[in-house]
């Protein structure tokens, strides 16, 4: 399906209709780069985060300033969604709780516009997933990246696989030779289980994106990384929330 189309059917509207599908967020998007209409999601940050914090952290932060008056805060750090989806991502959520950010858009826009930028949505893509369900969220990613990049929200893509047959897509609408984001506090690398399917996706992800940089959301202490830095790759890890806990508990 070409973009003209594809915008066309977008546009449409009758009276009385919804978008639940949140087509709006993809106006304008270009699918050409692949061959499952995964939107291409491009990097808008211009400069590396000063800090990282999850998507919880950064709704307590967001209330406890507006609770205090400080409308016009702004805190320095990017947002991340590197936390379980039921976190961000519950059914039936009430609307501007951002407990459900698919369907809280305009809540979360409100929040992110507080901070330095966003790295896109980690929906979840596990294992026992039906396999339309994993390309669903590769799609929501990037939609949702996009998105966020037009609102004028500073944007870096996270970057998610699965096993392998989810190769065929886990990288569409990922920006080549740029920064990307990973994750590393979940089960991979950090369990010896899930290790080997974690540095073949990253293998992959160099040789079909060439990262110049990559960012981790938790320790990039792994052989992995090292071979990557040996290849002239960049890489900026930022502690998690669980790290910075434990850093601090252990300096009092």
């Amino acid at each position: 399906m070409n973009n003209q189309f594809k915008n066309s059917i977008i546009k449409a509207t009758r009276p009385g209709i919804i978008d639940v599908w949140n087509a709006f967020m993809v106006e304008g998007a270009d699918f050409t780069q692949n061959d499952h209409d995964i939107p291409f999601s491009p990097t808008t940050a211009t400069k590396l985060p000063t800090a990282i914090i999850d998507w919880v952290e950064a709704r307590q932060i967001y209330k406890a300033a507006i609770a205090s008056g400080n409308k016009n805060f702004h805190y320095d750090a990017f947002v991340c969604f590197y936390v379980d989806d039921y976190k961000f991502d519950r059914p039936n959520a009430e609307i501007g709780t951002g407990d459900n950010i698919w369907t809280d858009y305009k809540y979360v826009l409100k929040v992110l516009r507080h901070f330095e930028g966003a790295i896109t949505p980690d929906f979840s893509i596990c294992q026992d997933f039906p396999e339309p369900v994993k390309i669903y969220n590769i799609y929501r990613m990037r939609a949702y990246g996009y998105w966020l990049g037009k609102q004028g929200i500073a944007v870096i893509n996270n970057c998610r696989w699965g096993t392998l047959e989810t190769f065929d897509y886990v990288w569409d609408g990922l920006p080549s030779d740029d920064i990307l984001c990973i994750g590393t506090v979940g089960g991979s690398p950090r369990k010896l289980v899930d290790r080997k399917r974690f540095e073949e996706g990253l293998e992959e992800t160099v040789i079909r994106r060439h990262p110049k940089i990559l960012l981790t959301y938790g320790s990039s202490n792994y052989p992995c990384f090292d071979l990557l830095r040996k290849k002239g790759i960049e890489i900026v890890s930022y502690p998690s929330r669980t790290a910075r806990v434990f850093e601090k508990g252990a300096c009092v």
